[in-house]
């Protein structure tokens, strides 16, 4: 008998008929000796109609009433989904975020877990029901209700299941398992059977949708063995876990891309101590988070030019930011671009593989693509290029590191 969290998606509980399947699973798992916890997230299109409600009452909404709505769809996908195992004679009650309780801080729309107590859970599973857990959202320390940020049922998940001491915590999403790319791209893209922690952090923070960022960091951080597979079909997915779980490892992974960035170039900032500062404190102040950063050589030691590259939704209100500070500043000029995508590659190969990187450029360099930015880490190496040209480079790469499945027999 092992205890298992189980987290199901937005397309995963998409309708009633489609919950009842959930529930069959679940039931499977009780029925096989296995402690369950689940936890769900709205179901599919109801948190975006929940958001639009809030941003056709106000544009300036405030954001502690933004979670107190958008919250209400795992309220009503936990409650279902505890209806139908009942129904199938399998003991269950719901759990909202307060009820755990998820403690969060108080950063509404995207707040940071803290502590999850598990008496509650703990009795829950003595008497030998399932816990049906609404993902999403926690409690802060003002008592407000209040929600992890798009993608965080992901991340409830991987805490409830380091918080109980789980075995495994199983993510059931509309695709099968983590790939080498995104298969609609490059249809030769191959499933992994295993990926480690390291990667899948990488992955998911270049652009990779299959986990939310934060979830994996968590799972790396309290080793929860985590896996990613269909909630409509019986095959095994894609094991993320410790780099020792993995005998042969690949040089490279996987491709990831990210269609959503935004470059920014800041022209002639006066050189001197502090001005990056200056000039990095009110994105931060504002949650704009700022990603791949290069600071050319200064002129003369009196300007430089500091470019770098935030989330696409972000850049007109970082642009407003950045001309409000000017005077403080002392640049001469803000050159941004929307049309931007960040390719990357990686693999925890790299550490002892030379070369990565230029077969990167090379293979960029052979299609006739410009590269913009670079960016690298000890597994990663990421480049900005134009977006008209996402999918030529993420098929070249692909390609080029070996990744392509063998072709299909006639």
């Amino acid at each position: 008998m092992a205890r298992i969290v189980k987290k199901f998606g937005g397309t995963s509980v998409g309708d009633v008929d489609r919950i009842r399947n959930v529930a069959n699973r679940v039931a499977r798992a009780v029925k096989e000796g296995h402690e369950v916890v689940v936890v769900v997230s709205a179901m599919s299109g109801v948190t975006n109609q929940l958001v639009a409600y809030c941003r056709d009452a106000a544009p300036l909404h405030d954001a502690r009433e933004y979670d107190a709505v958008v919250a209400a769809g795992e309220q009503i996908t936990s409650g279902l989904l505890a209806i139908c195992l009942q129904e199938l004679g399998v003991p269950a009650r719901s759990f909202l975020g307060w009820q755990v309780p998820i403690k969060t801080n108080s950063v509404h729309g995207s707040a940071r877990i803290e502590d999850i107590p598990t008496e509650k859970l703990e009795a829950c599973l003595k008497e030998g029901r399932v816990a049906v857990i609404a993902g999403f959202q926690g409690i802060g320390d003002d008592g407000r209700i209040t929600t992890l940020g798009r993608g965080g049922s992901d991340t409830s998940a991987v805490a409830v299941a380091a918080a109980i001491k789980a075995e495994r915590c199983d993510i059931y999403t509309d695709v099968d398992g983590v790939y080498t790319t995104d298969p609609r791209i490059v249809p030769r893209a191959r499933k992994l059977d295993k990926i480690s922690y390291e990667e899948m952090l990488e992955m998911a923070s270049v652009g990779a949708k299959v986990l939310q960022t934060r979830s994996v960091a968590l799972a790396m951080k309290h080793g929860v063995r985590t896996q990613v597979l269909s909630s409509f079909e019986d095959k095994p997915g894609t094991l993320i876990v410790g780099e020792d779980e993995i005998v042969e490892q690949e040089v490279i992974s996987g491709i990831a891309y990210s269609r959503g960035e935004a470059k920014v170039t800041v022209v002639g900032l006066n050189d001197r101590p502090g001005q990056v500062s200056h000039l990095f404190g009110p994105l931060a102040d504002a949650n704009i988070n700022v990603d791949m950063i290069v600071q050319s050589a200064s002129d003369n030691g009196e300007a430089t030019d500091v470019t770098f590259t935030i989330p696409e939704d972000d850049l007109l209100r970082a642009v407003k930011i950045l001309k409000e500070h000017k005077d403080q500043l002392l640049y001469q000029d803000i050159q941004y671009n929307g049309e931007v995508t960040k390719v990357s590659v990686v693999g925890v190969g790299m550490r002892s593989h030379a070369g990565v990187a230029r077969k990167m450029f090379d293979t960029l360099a052979e299609k006739g693509i410009n590269i913009q930015v670079i960016s690298t880490s000890e597994i990663k190496v990421s480049v900005i290029i134009d977006s008209e040209y996402t999918e030529l480079a993420v098929r070249a790469l692909h390609t080029a590191y070996g990744l392509d499945a063998p072709a299909a027999s006639a």
